[in-house]
């Protein structure tokens, strides 16, 4: 007999394990009482009770990651307090070993950043690692990184407790329920209906599906890109004096975890080369299930995960155990609001860190539910961020064997996935494939990183946190850009036309500048919310008195047009048409770019003619097109909106009439290269909904005394109101020339840490590495302090000396941009 449910709540939660039931916990922290999680089985049949219960931290690269870490960690440890039932909480320790140089230097880089974020992370060495972990063979271990507070937790235990703590807080749990259907109207979640018939309206409704998730979201038209893989794990008879204390050891030279299991010893496996299980749909009877094993295609993976425990080839097998886990196609989770429904929530794709990220991704989606307003960066784990190409059964088929390897291998700055690709491709793709281009993954595209001379080089020979083989070849394209010219294909760039009467009504309220200026003007803004803290950075250009084209980057294609949309108001009639795919953007930049452009156009390119930040329709040889004057590399150029079925000959003629001028290729490395120079921001990448352009030097972008005013604006006023700020964004530049700086890297002034680079390249025409982070001082940072300060970047353990300032260090009065 089914039971009668409320017909009415707050927040419905479709989901019982450690995602649903964090997320129930931390919501009634938060005072929201009327909760109601559904569970179609049991609590924790789906994933969760056959999870390894790890809390260890792995390798954490931003903030969020690790305050989503540390988070869980302390509250499993002390859960037990609150509800009285146990967790299962032990701090045995993580020990994660390094059997490479390479791996030794990509630790050590991480170590210092994740100590300033509270993770007690330290080096030990080899012997030091063998002691702590003495059942293993360490005798290739180059170093150690140790973690006392991390251990394992039960994960039936611990996701019990929490439902009790929600319990407690006045949430309902229903198990024996399934969700047939998520209820809409006008674009807006309104419920759920049950498979008995049953309804329950809701303000908010939470997918947290676990690996359901993908096809019950698809019911309702939502994008939810995920797929269950095999995913194993070995557990060995007794062995004789192993200590319950052992600490958990990871391996990324076996792709193999190592932890106690009643008495035994437990080896998880994340291989290269998994398989995906179910694609077309996970059976909805599922629970409480097991995989029979594929011993033919494991046992290889087995025999090298053994090899770091040789001496227990000789103890039996208890258990071979198969169960699946839910993977995304970067490896992040799918959180927050859905593009699809307002109102609708999800927190799934965990990436068998369920159990790990579990505490924290429900505490976040509980604040960003309740404040409207996510508390950390989610630009890295917006469900918003992914196109629905990567949902289909063929992407999923091909992209899944490569997760389970990508998560527990080593890894490099720009190591990608080599699966699942060649499927945005510019019109442009063959000739620069021609050109030597080395092609990247990018949300989807193949974006070209670096030129080799040859398209036979056009490879990386060794991947290394040093210089890599194609290191002078992007310095030649950069000394090209600031020296002579280069041009770069753009299609990635994401460009919406924005039209309609009240076009100009959106784009006034989303801008932090003013947009309300003349047809033919480009306005470089950032957009906020009600806080302060960004949601893009981007041009708006007026095309003509009620139509603008944005452009942002192809990070944030998915999250610029849902903001876009979520902020039309009733009665306003705006179309907003996504142009992307239409237009390839072909940049022109260098000192020699206007000499090239007046070889292939008959219009007036003269400064005083064209100047910077307009846009004119110009005539490129068979073609009229339009060209923005406009930079992200800090030269004179023009960025040419270019309709794709001209692209080729407009590139084709550029390449021609650039050969006298020395005209080069150029790809992402160079960008980077050159716009760190020039210490221009880039959403996404070096600053994130939590950081806000006051801080971030971009405050002669923000017009507070606008006409109509602007989201956020009250917010930055109060910011700017407060004078000197304590917290500020500033350029760096390393007086060794042989460091290289990728973000994470702590900063120093005299002598203290200060904070930490969110990005770094190299600044071939400054003569070394550069990066750009905030500085978070308790007095006003102060220009005096920064230009008299004695700053220091910590590179891997080394700290090297550095130049320090608040305005770009190459070309600061803008003389070449503006030539």
């Amino acid at each position: 007999m089914a039971r009668t449910l409320p017909q009415h709540a707050q927040t419905v939660i479709i989901g019982g394990g450690s995602i649903g039931c964090n997320t129930a916990y931390h919501l009634t922290k938060l005072g929201m009482k009327d909760v109601v999680v559904l569970e179609r089985d049991q609590l924790t049949s789906g994933t969760t009770w056959h999870a390894a219960g790890l809390v260890v931290a792995g390798l954490l690269k931003s903030e969020a990651e690790c305050e989503i870490y540390t988070h869980g960690r302390d509250l499993y440890a002390n859960l037990e307090q609150e509800t009285g039932l146990p967790t299962g909480f032990r701090d045995v320790g993580y020990l994660q070993i390094a059997s490479n140089p390479e791996r030794v230097h990509e630790m050590r880089r991480l170590a210092p950043f994740m100590r300033r974020k509270g993770i007690n992370i330290h080096e030990v060495s080899p012997q030091e690692a063998a002691e702590l972990f003495p059942i293993g063979d360490l005798s290739d271990v180059h170093a150690g990184f140790y973690i006392p507070e991390d251990g394992r937790v039960n994960p039936v235990d611990v996701t019990m407790s929490l439902a009790k703590g929600a319990r407690m807080g006045g949430a309902q749990i229903f198990e024996g329920v399934i969700v047939a259907e998520i209820l809409a109207k006008n674009g807006t979640a309104t419920g759920v209906k049950t498979a008995d018939g049953q309804t329950i309206t809701a303000e908010n409704v939470v997918i947290c599906g676990g690996m359901w998730s993908r096809q019950l979201g698809a019911k309702a038209g939502i994008n939810l890109p995920l797929q269950a893989a095999e995913h194993y794990y070995l557990i060995t008879e007794n062995v004789p004096g192993l200590s319950r204390d052992l600490p958990v050891l990871e391996d990324p030279s076996t792709y193999t975890y190592y932890r106690e299991e009643v008495g035994g010893l437990m080896l998880g496996l994340f291989e290269p080369g998994a398989a995906p299980w179910k694609l077309d749909g996970i059976p909805e009877d599922f629970s409480f299930g097991e995989i029979d094993p594929d011993w033919d295609r494991v046992t290889p993976h087995l025999e090298k995960a053994y090899s770091r425990v040789p001496s227990t080839l000789d103890i039996g097998v208890r258990k071979l155990f198969c169960g699946p886990e839910s993977f995304t196609p970067d490896l992040a989770p799918l959180v927050g609001e859905t593009p699809e429904l307002r109102n609708c929530f999800v927190a799934c794709g965990m990436n068998s860190l369920g159990i790990l990220n579990g505490a924290g991704t429900g505490k976040v989606l509980a604040h960003w539910i309740v404040d409207g307003i996510p508390p950390v960066d989610v630009t890295g784990i917006n469900v918003n961020r992914f196109t629905r190409h990567e949902a289909t059964r063929a992407f999923r088929r091909d992209r899944g064997p490569e997760l389970l390897g990508k998560m527990f291998g080593q890894h490099y700055h720009n190591e990608g996935y080599e699966t699942a690709r060649d499927l945005k491709r510019s019109v442009l793709h063959d000739r620069l494939a021609a050109s030597g281009a080395f092609f990247v993954d990018g949300h989807g595209w193949e974006m070209p990183d670096w030129f080799a001379p040859t398209p036979d080089q056009a490879k990386i020979e060794n991947y290394s946190w040093h210089r890599q083989n194609w290191f002078d070849w992007h310095a030649e394209e950069h000394r090209a850009a600031r020296e002579d010219v280069i041009i770069m294909d753009m299609s990635t760039m994401s460009k919406f036309n924005v039209e309609g009467p009240s076009a100009l009504a959106l784009m006034s309220r989303l801008s932090c500048n003013d947009v309300d200026v003349a047809v033919g003007r480009l306005v470089y803004t950032a957009w906020v919310n009600e806080q302060g803290g960004f949601e893009a950075d981007l041009t708006v250009t007026r095309l003509a008195q009620d139509k603008f084209m944005v452009v942002v980057g192809e990070n944030s294609h998915g999250h610029t047009l849902m903001h876009m949309k979520r902020h039309i108001q009733d009665g306003e009639v705006v179309v907003i048409t996504d142009l992307t795919p239409a237009i390839t953007q072909i940049n022109i930049h260098g000192p020699k770019a206007r000499h090239l452009m007046e070889k292939v156009s008959s219009a007036d390119l003269s400064n005083a003619a064209f100047p910077f930040m307009t846009w004119q329709d110009i005539d490129v040889g068979y073609w009229v097109i339009k060209a923005f004057r406009v930079t992200f590399v800090g030269e004179l150029g023009w960025e040419l909106q270019v309709p794709s079925y001209a692209a080729v000959q407009v590139y084709d003629l550029l390449k021609e009439a650039g050969k006298e001028f020395g005209l080069r290729d150029a790809g992402m490395q160079t960008l980077n290269s050159l716009r760190l120079e020039k210490a221009y921001r880039d959403f996404g990448l070096d600053v994130d909904n939590t950081d806000n352009p006051i801080e971030a030097g971009l405050g002669f972008a923000v017009k507070l005394d606008k006409s109509g005013g602007f989201i956020g604006r009250d917010a930055l006023a109060a910011i700017k109101g407060k004078g000197v700020p304590s917290t500020r964004m500033l350029q760096f530049l390393l007086k060794d020339p042989e460091p290289l700086l990728y973000g994470n890297e702590l900063i120093y002034l005299n002598g203290q840490e200060v904070g930490y680079l969110q990005i770094g390249g190299y600044g071939h025409s400054l003569g070394g590495a550069v990066g750009i982070g905030f500085v978070e001082l308790g007095e006003p940072l102060t220009s005096t302090i920064v230009h008299d300060g004695g700053w220091q970047i910590d590179v891997a353990g080394t700290r090297i000396d550095a130049v320090a300032s608040l305005r770009p260090l190459f070309d600061p009065t803008m003389d070449k941009i503006k030539s």
